[in-house]
């Protein structure tokens, strides 16, 4: 018998690709001692951007998420997802803060840590993977799985055997986005095998529907080791069900010996969980075999149309999806992992919102270029670069090695608010939102964001009555009261519904806030007190955003093209240039403000 052994992702990377990570810990904990029993080699618990959602959407302490899950799986290996020297956040931390976030990791409740580098970079893993050796914890060497013109089998072995140098005890083949083909997974899997003498996990999304096919492949090659999903949060973006795969290796050399039914019985469960979270749902739950060509992770996608309808452009997916990979070659072909699925994802948004490819450009996708995420894997278009970041010098040395320690300086800047040495690494990650989050708990005003109802079905399944006739509607950042106050008959042909948007009536209010809005006139309608940008000289913003920095005051002179403002949005920051030389006349803005695209946020004459 060769036991095959189950990592289930129901906990992390399963709710993250099909519910964009909202899986909140109180719908965890009631299933967790069932999970326990299931004689799983690891659940994966913890990291990509459950850290993240945590803090931003659900208002928990991620850190006392794990401690409790610790607690109440007290007989499972607890694992997380960790980007290298880039650990939870988008950018990459002094050696210090990747040695403090590791060891709190493993001190928490994480037993294995799988270690990845988006570019493939091993120099980025090498802090990491020591710490985690360290701590007495299980390090597990990652594979960023893609193709390209500059990837292929050879040089992932090369990889493979160098994780083992390293001191990895196994190796994941980490297939992210669903790129593996059966015969490919077997002859990687093969190939790796025949080099390294530790154990080969593989992890694929079955967006492209070939997941489950690549499993038993390279299960017949060796791996005895792969990540599934409890069948309610499989499929699509997220992995081959648990529960199928337990059933196709039953009776066989690979038998998992997991119990079938207490499997379906967990399953169930998540079933009740998952109709909870339905406004989060994605519109790519399907198989999608375009992911061949755009390459968009399972993880990547559900995000992406989340925060394509927040930008009211949902309808524009095709043409991002289109441009991806336009961007990812014009990058040097990095594999699209957090972070640079974002970095590339983000980008082609731009592209694709502002009509012009690189208008803007974020800072992002400009520390790339200048090689502060490690070396790209294949050559840059040298226009691109040179319209991101002039003639400045590229890096060629570990980013890290240019980083000065930074926990002092984090403990200094948060110390007022931060309780316990989680907190400061929770700053880390996220500075802005963790400020916020922290400010908050202080205050006990922590809210998480709101759930609508599950709509009742009606005898013919479509919508009964239940629809509310007060509710609130949030976009572009405000928040609107919309009173349903009366209905035309419902047999007429175009039914008019009469409605109140914070007490004035519609009809006022499409008056207010048309079109033809007089200049010097609020660009939005509740609470903006920005003005309607109407000239050349009016600094606007191409999509929703909150304001990181403002680079000018008052009186500066600036030429067409200097960077005036910074920007956050879809967790990417990006400078908003001059659109004209001149002086500065008016500031409108400061670091916080929510601001809006039509909005005009500086004045320059």
């Amino acid at each position: 018998m060769a036991k095959v052994n189950i990592t289930d992702t129901i906990l992390r990377d399963a709710h993250q690709s099909l519910i964009a990570t909202r899986m909140r810990t109180e719908d965890m904990l009631p299933i967790c001692s069932k999970l326990d029993k299931v004689g799983f080699w690891s659940l994966e618990v913890w990291g990509g951007a459950t850290f993240d959602s945590c803090v931003r959407f659900l208002r928990e302490d991620p850190w006392e998420r794990l401690r409790k899950l610790r607690e109440a799986l007290p007989n499972t290996r607890l694992q997380m997802l960790l980007r290298g020297q880039n650990l939870l956040g988008y950018r990459h931390y002094s050696d210090d803060v990747v040695k403090a976030f590791v060891e709190q990791s493993a001190k928490n409740g994480i037993d294995v840590f799988r270690i990845f580098d988006a570019l493939n970079d091993l120099r980025n893993l090498e802090v990491s993977i020591d710490t985690v050796k360290t701590t007495g914890k299980h390090a597990q060497g990652t594979i960023s799985y893609t193709t390209s013109p500059v990837h292929n089998i050879e040089q992932f072995v090369e990889m493979a055997k160098q994780l083992e140098s390293m001191g990895c005890d196994s190796i994941a083949v980490k297939d992210m986005a669903g790129l593996l083909t059966p015969i490919m997974a077997g002859e990687l899997v093969k190939a790796i095998i025949s080099e390294v003498k530790i154990p080969v996990h593989v992890h694929s999304h079955d967006t492209s529907g070939l997941a489950a096919m690549c499993q038993l492949k390279a299960i017949e090659n060796g791996c005895l080791h792969i990540d599934t999903a409890i069948s309610t949060f499989s499929g699509g973006t997220s992995h081959p069900p648990t529960e199928s795969m337990v059933a196709a290796l039953s009776g066989s050399e690979f038998d998992t010996e997991l119990d079938l039914e207490l499997l379906q019985e967990i399953g169930m469960y998540f079933y009740g969980v998952r109709k909870k979270y339905h406004q989060f749902e994605s519109d790519f739950t399907g198989v999608d075999t375009r992911v061949q060509v755009n390459q968009v992770p399972g993880g990547m996608m559900s995000n992406l149309a989340n925060q394509l309808k927040e930008q009211g452009a949902i309808d524009r997916m095709n043409d991002v999806l289109d441009e991806i990979p336009r961007v990812r070659a014009d990058l040097g072909y990095p594999p699209l992992v957090t972070p640079t699925s974002q970095i590339v994802g983000t980008q082609a948004v731009l592209n694709v919102l502002t009509g012009e490819r690189y208008k803007n450009i974020t800072n992002e996708v400009k520390f790339y270029l200048q090689g502060r995420y490690g070396k790209a894997p294949g050559e840059v278009n040298a226009m691109v670069r040179q319209k991101a970041i002039g003639n400045e010098d590229v890096i060629d040395c570990r980013p890290a090695d240019m980083l000065k320690n930074e926990m002092s300086t984090l403990h200094d800047e948060i110390k007022k608010l931060a309780k316990t040495d989680e907190d400061v690494l929770t700053y880390a990650m996220f500075p802005e939102i963790a400020r916020k989050y922290l400010e908050e708990r202080e205050a006990g005003t922590l809210e998480p964001e709101p759930l609508e109802p599950i709509p009742a079905q009606g005898s013919e399944g479509g919508l009964c009555g239940v629809a509310p006739t007060e509710f609130n509607v949030t976009m572009h950042g405000e928040t609107y009261n919309i009173k349903v106050t009366g209905t035309g008959h419902e047999k007429q042909a175009l039914r008019p519904f009469f409605l109140t948007v914070d007490g004035v009536p519609e009809e006022i209010m499409m008056e207010t806030l048309g079109e033809m809005a007089p200049e010097g006139m609020p660009a939005s309608g509740k609470g903006s007190k920005y003005p309607r940008a109407t000239k050349p000289g009016h600094v606007t913003t191409s999509m929703p955003g909150t304001i990181v920095d403002v680079l000018v005051n008052e009186g500066d002179e600036v030429k067409e093209g200097d960077p005036v403002l910074v920007t956050e949005a879809m967790k990417m920051e990006t400078e908003v240039q001059a659109p004209i030389s001149g002086k500065v006349t008016s500031v409108h803005v400061s670091k916080g403000d929510s601001v809006n695209p039509d909005e005009a946020l500086l004045e320059i004459e």
